[in-house]
């Protein structure tokens, strides 16, 4: 029974030390919300492009 008891801790500690590991694996303090890992500073994001618009009204 012990044995059952001990590995339940050290998978919760596994988890417990998972979780703690990845909280502190985010972005850096200089990069913004739209910035990725691999773009360098100064760059802006490509820009999303937007359907083109239908000039014809509904009826």
């Amino acid at each position: 029974m012990w044995l059952v008891a001990l590995e339940a801790c050290f998978a919760f500690f596994v988890f417990a030390f998972i979780v703690w590991w990845t909280m502190f694996s985010g972005r850096k303090p200089d990069q913004t919300p739209d910035q990725t890992p691999d773009q360098k500073q100064g760059q802006k994001p490509p820009s999303k492009s937007l359907p083109p618009k239908d000039d014809k009204k509904e009826q």
